[in-house]
């Protein structure tokens, strides 16, 4: 625990000088609550967790909140202690209070595969808690702050684990609600437990220039009063602070400096009357101290998402030393310093502004986000996408601020939008020129996205887009057109497979067995035992191996036996696979003419194609979508169809690009011939970035076939690209 611990007495003495008289009833049942069932029980990281609840709510009553919220931050961790049940809480205390102390209690009775998925399901559980309520997300920074100040205690992993989710998730998500002191300490706490070296060698070069440093303070704030006071402008007051060793670490590894040449190290905040003021100290400030260009940043006329508004600039001052100046009013400096907590008027029922609503809304769309995504690794990844600092500020054309990371591109607008606007983009007007989708925009454009109903999501998009949010909605398409094609291509594997053996679906489905075959194959329903086998994750002949377990083996040699003395066959009967048709294709007005397949694109049954007469040689058979006969005469394309019942294969092109593992082409090409598929010709090499590229001439009978081969080596983790030449 922190040396200075809060008494019981002194949390009444703030309690009362903060909270009405009606409510003090209720905090005192509170404390005598928490000290019958907390009594001296133990706190992780050292003292009575009655102290550590104490100072969770004695911060609470700092931050001027409400009586259910000091009282839940009193009683968080009674569920968790196991010292008193939810009806308690609900029957002493009401639903309330009930309802953020379980927003805020860890999932301790359920066990998971991983350490991953047991902290994705917790933090889960308080995001969806917090949509619902903000405060239980108040209650859990504070409490989090309480653990992060006496985590010294504690075993060197446990440390460096806590500290990294704050450092991921808990300081992110007070940003997000506006409260900007209690980010700095999360993250200066995180900073001395993930990297000690560096957090106490800065701290102490921060400590030695001290005195220098305060000098200098003094003599900027006496010039900026000097200057601003001769502009008619009275600063209602002016601060100058140290920023926090996080931000000043950050600089100096993004900018490779020492700290001697970080010379904002203090940030200014002068605090003005009016809007007008904070323009006209902005002039005074710029008028004699030169503005570092693309450094001036005005949150007044457009707020952040939190609702923090300011004059940003960063300047040349004395000694010829960069200075970061902020301007805001009073009631602009409450917000910054209090975030949510400065708008809890909405939990009164009273009329709210359109800004608090705003942040309330934004609060509810991260959540519903994050709630579609149901991937463990893909939810953090979407959650620490979603807690971005926002560095591009674009507009729609009726004037609404959309914000966004740096990089972001027409998509990420278009998402940030509405999920369908995202769905159906086609391309993007800006600052009335149209621009391609992937072009970065840049702050203060007017955005206009263009739709059509018929265009979806693409897969290329996962490379250009920057947002979680347009990330996740874009998987979550690919992956449902994914288990729409394995859904009707496991169907008919299962209708083919089974018929060999004598079954049907039909009456898999009809016996007794169904369920039982669907638990061993752990199948929730007959539609994901479908998928399952579309994608190839599972095979009919394990279902049947399942069904039938003593017969099947036997079966399964009898099968083998039977396909190689057909093969055996066809090969003294001198049968060859290769390019040539076997049969005539369905011309439209066109009659015996020889044919052949075009070598430059590889067309196969399944495949839209188009002929075109050559001069000399007949017919030639192209993809419809191929460059070369694109480049041709259209006069000359003849309209033609695949014939029914083709045996044969046909050759077809993949280049493979990989990770450059040993024994990766054996996994690649054991993956190609599992899937029945003869490697005609195989070419390898290593590029520069050092990835195996893999160009594969291969033997299949279709499309449906290739399909099948292409989704099996997209399964294989080493694989990057997968195109068909």
């Amino acid at each position: 625990m922190p040396e200075s611990v809060i008494t019981l007495q002194h949390l009444r003495v703030l309690a009362a000088g903060h909270l009405p008289q009606n409510d003090l009833a209720l905090f005192d049942r509170a404390v005598q609550f928490a000290l019958e069932r907390h009594a001296d029980k133990a706190y992780n990281y050292g003292g009575t967790f009655l102290d550590h609840a104490v100072s969770v709510a004695a911060m609470l009553v700092s931050m001027k909140m409400d009586v259910s919220t000091i009282v839940a931050g009193l009683l968080h961790g009674v569920l968790n202690e196991g010292v008193a049940t939810q009806e308690e809480l609900q029957e002493l205390f009401g639903d309330d209070i009930a309802n953020i102390v379980d927003g805020t209690t860890r999932i301790t009775n359920v066990r998971y595969s991983s350490r991953l998925a047991h902290q994705v399901e917790n933090i889960r559980k308080y995001i969806l808690a917090m949509g619902a309520d903000i405060r239980v997300l108040l209650v859990k920074l504070a409490d989090r702050l309480q653990d992060m100040a006496s985590l010294d205690s504690a075993a060197e992993e446990e440390r460096r684990y806590k500290a990294r989710e704050t450092m991921d998730l808990y300081a992110p998500l007070a940003a997000r609600v506006g409260i900007e002191w209690l980010k700095r300490e999360l993250e200066d706490l995180s900073f001395s437990h993930l990297f000690p070296e560096e957090y106490e060698k800065l701290a102490s070069q921060m400590d030695s220039s001290l005195h220098e440093r305060q000098a200098y303070v003094d003599e900027v704030i006496g010039v900026l009063y000097t200057k601003l006071r001769a502009n008619k402008v009275e600063p209602v007051r002016i601060i100058g602070r140290p920023k926090h060793l996080y931000s000043i670490y950050k600089k100096l590894m993004v900018q490779k400096i020492s700290v001697d040449q970080v010379y904002d190290k203090v940030a200014f905040r002068i605090i003005v009357r009016t809007v007008r003021e904070c323009y006209q100290a902005l002039g005074t400030v710029h008028a004699d101290w030169p503005p570092v260009p693309g450094r001036i940043k005005d949150y007044i006329s457009v707020p952040k998402a939190n609702n923090y508004q300011s004059l940003h600039t960063t300047v040349t001052g004395p000694h010829d030393h960069f200075i970061e100046i902020q301007i805001r009013t009073e009631e602009m400096d409450r917000v910054a310093q209090e975030g949510v907590a400065a708008h809890w008027a909405y939990k009164e029922g009273q009329k709210i502004s359109s800004n608090d609503a705003r942040l309330f809304r934004d609060i509810k769309q991260l959540v519903q986000t994050l709630q579609e995504v149901e991937d463990p690794a893909e939810f953090m990844e979407s959650l620490k996408g979603e807690l971005y600092e926002p560095d591009v500020f674009a507009l729609t054309p009726k004037g609404e601020v959309r914000e966004l990371p740096k990089g972001s591109t027409p998509i990420d607008f278009a998402y940030a939008i509405h999920s369908d606007v995202g769905d159906t983009c086609v391309g993007a007007k800006v600052n009335g020129q149209i621009v391609q989708l992937k072009y970065k925009l840049q702050n203060g454009d007017i955005v206009e996205i263009l739709t059509q109903k018929n265009q979806h999501p693409k897969r290329a998009w996962l490379q250009i887009v920057q947002t979680a949010r347009a990330r996740t909605r874009i998987r979550q398409y690919l992956r449902k057109e994914e288990n729409e094609r394995s859904l009707k291509l496991g169907r008919e594997i299962c209708d083919r497979e089974l018929k060999k053996n004598g079954l049907s679906l039909q009456a898999l489905i009809k016996s007794g067995h169904f369920r039982l075959l669907l638990k061993e194959l752990r199948c929730s329903s007959l539609e994901d035992m479908l998928i399952k086998v579309g994608s190839g994750g599972l095979t009919v002949a394990t279902m049947l191996q399942t069904l039938q377990p003593e017969g099947y083996a036997e079966l399964e040699e009898q099968r083998r036996t039977e396909l190689l003395q057909q093969r055996a066959q066809k090969q003294a009967a001198g049968h060859k696979t290769g390019p040539a048709l076997n049969g005539s294709v369905d011309l439209d007005g066109v009659t015996d003419m020889p044919m052949k397949v075009s070598r430059c694109c590889h067309p196969i049954p399944g495949d839209a194609i188009i002929g075109f007469i050559t001069t000399g040689s007949g017919l030639s058979i192209h993809r419809a979508e191929c460059p070369n006969l694109l480049a041709t005469n259209s006069t000359r394309w003849v309209e033609v169809n695949w014939p029914a019942g083709l045996q044969q294969s046909y050759h077809t092109a993949l280049l493979i690009r990989a990770e450059n593992r040993k024994s990766i082409l054996a996994t690649i090409s054991s993956s190609i011939s599992a899937d029945d598929a003869d490697i005609v010709e195989l070419t390898a090499r290593t590029t520069p970035k050092n990835l195996a590229e893999i160009e594969a001439l291969l033997a299949v009978r279709d499309l449906e076939h290739l399909q099948l081969i292409q989704q099996h080596l997209r399964q294989i983790p080493e694989v990057l690209v997968l195109k068909r030449r």
